[in-house]
């Protein structure tokens, strides 16, 4: 696989692509490496699976957040 992803410019090694989608999270991603995560993402069977885990990890951590803030909510009101 290392010298087909010579070869070709996005392609992108698994390791590679858990760091972009990680640092996906932080800030937008040229467009090269939006297109290298995607050519990944069809081509790939098990990195599609971390996307998904780390976008449920995202939106729980979301969910948790508004939580938090509707009880610190709720205590400023009993006060």
């Amino acid at each position: 696989m290392n010298a087909l992803m010579k070869k070709l410019p996005l392609m992108r090694s698994c390791k590679e692509v858990t760091a972009l989608v990680i640092a996906r999270e932080d800030r937008e991603l040229p467009l090269t490496e939006q297109l290298a995560l995607r050519m990944h993402m069809v081509i790939c069977k098990t990195c599609p699976d971390f996307e998904r885990q780390v976008l449920t990890m995202r939106n729980a951590l979301k969910q948790w957040r508004n939580y938090a803030d509707k009880d610190a909510d709720t205590d400023r009101e009993k006060s």
